[in-house]
């Protein structure tokens, strides 16, 4: 009943679409057609102003950060190193979806090939994986830092760091690649047209006119398995982490030892709460108006790279300072 609707609202884009099926090859499509966000297209215009306005702060504080920890010897420690293969992770999230979303609000551009659909696709949930992988990382580095801080610079020298660096990239692009040639592999016959600004894993797995039940299932072992273990072993190091801290003589003390993981677990809370309440939401919230689902999906994706630098350049006082002279220096 809600495809019918959806097909009488957007009968314009239906007729192109018909126009051109003597061109397209459903069973191996050429183009999809990115819809947007369903019911809100007369909005489209207005909607790009927030999407540009978290995307611009997004790439000026992640290129900041990046900035910063280069001009800053004493930055060069590994809990730096982590956050600077987050940021980068952040710019390439959000640039792996917004300049086509962008078309679509002001240029109605909503065509996208196939292969670029599925090569946006990947992208776009590799960079997810790596990036919950680099919040474990981080985890791990103020784990070792408050629990046996003696041995941190030893535990964590540089070689290690490139290790779990490329250990957290490798898994993400590991993991990631059936998503593409499972894509690829179902036959098309229904429609082209996608419900979404980007081409995200299940909206284009929910055209094939086949059992897609080996893509579904992967999708959640990524999830379950994959994050889920994350946000267990995050779990865990904060668990020693408080109790070591809890042991510590004086109230001053444990402040300003849990105020070096205040901005961590603020990051944390900004990637993975939005994230749960879009997969929740997704899975169950089936009486979710169609825009709302696509607005959530979006903001998620914004949200975590807009407020990483923010966080960090707030919370900590290394960068906050280092920030603070360039501005008095250029001033001067």
């Amino acid at each position: 009943m809600q495809e019918t609707l959806f097909c009488f609202r957007v009968g314009h884009l239906l007729t192109y679409v018909m126009s051109d099926s003597n061109t397209t090859d459903f069973t191996n499509p050429s183009t999809f057609i990115l819809l947007g966000i369903p019911g809100l297209e007369a909005a489209h215009v207005w909607i790009s102003i927030p999407f540009c306005a978290m995307y611009a702060t997004a790439v000026l504080g992640n290129f900041t950060i990046l900035f910063i920890v280069k001009m800053e010897p004493s930055l060069h420690v590994p809990m730096y190193y982590f956050l600077c293969i987050l940021a980068i992770t952040d710019l390439l999230l959000s640039a792996s979806i917004l300049p086509k979303t962008l078309s679509i609000f002001w240029f109605n551009s909503r065509d996208i090939d196939f292969s670029a659909c599925l090569t946006q696709m990947y992208f776009l949930h590799c960079f997810l994986v790596i990036e919950s992988g680099i919040f474990m990382a981080m985890a791990l580095d103020r784990y070792v830092a408050i629990c046996d801080p003696l041995r941190h610079s030893t535990i964590l020298t540089n070689p290690v760091v490139a290790k779990i660096g490329l250990a957290v990239v490798l898994r993400g692009g590991m993991l990631i690649l059936p998503y593409p040639f499972l894509a690829r592999w179902w036959p098309y016959c229904r429609t082209n047209i996608i419900l979404h600004t980007h081409c995200e894993h299940m909206a284009v797995v929910k055209l094939a006119c086949t059992d897609t039940r080996i893509s579904s299932y992967y999708g959640l072992f990524v999830l379950f398995c994959v994050k889920g273990l994350d946000v267990f072993f995050i779990t865990m190091s904060y668990t020693q982490i408080l109790r070591a801290i809890f042991n510590l003589p004086t109230k001053e003390a444990r402040l300003k030892t849990f105020g070096t993981c205040g901005s961590h677990l603020c990051a944390i809370l900004a990637f993975y709460i939005p994230h749960l309440f879009s997969s929740l939401m997704h899975r169950f919230g089936h009486n979710v108006a169609l825009h709302f689902h696509v607005l959530i999906a979006n903001m998620y994706l914004l949200v975590s790279p807009m407020l990483n630098p923010i966080i960090y350049g707030l919370r900590t006082k290394q960068i906050r300072d280092r920030l603070f002279s360039l501005f008095t220096h250029k001033g001067t």
